[in-house]
Formats: C-alpha cells, structure tokens, sequence
C-alpha cells in the first residue's frame, strides 16, 4: 500500500503504531507494505520536526540495546 493513497485514518493508524515502543517496523511493513524508509519518509511528513527528531533518537538508543527493537 501506497501511503499517499491511504485514508486519514490509516494514516493516523500507521503513525500511532510508528511511535509505539512495542511495535517493529516488521510489524508495520506486514500491516502496510511499508520498509522502514518509507515509515521514516511518512513519518517526516505527517509528525512535527520536533517530534520527529525526539522519535528517530528514540528508536536509535533502543535499536542500540535490544536486538529485535524497531
């Protein structure tokens, strides 16, 4: 799936699940196609740069200590 083809809803969906701790990027590419670059590229577009940066910090410190985080 295409996220520029999704509802608003899917759309809110998909970034819920982006920023929770308990859901992989594996788990969102089997929901909605999307790799990881392309969660990162719509997560860029439809969060604040400020929320983004926070985010992408996030997951960068937890990938660094769990081995199946994100």
């Amino acid at each position: 799936m295409n996220y520029k083809e999704m509802t608003e809803s899917e759309k809110s969906e998909l970034v819920q699940m982006a920023l929770s701790d308990h859901i992989s990027f594996k788990n969102i590419f089997d929901q909605y196609g999307l790799k990881e670059k392309e969660t990162k590229k719509f997560m860029r577009k439809n969060i604040s740069p400020r929320s983004y940066k926070k985010w992408r910090k996030r997951v960068r410190i937890f990938s660094d200590r769990r081995e199946n985080y994100k």
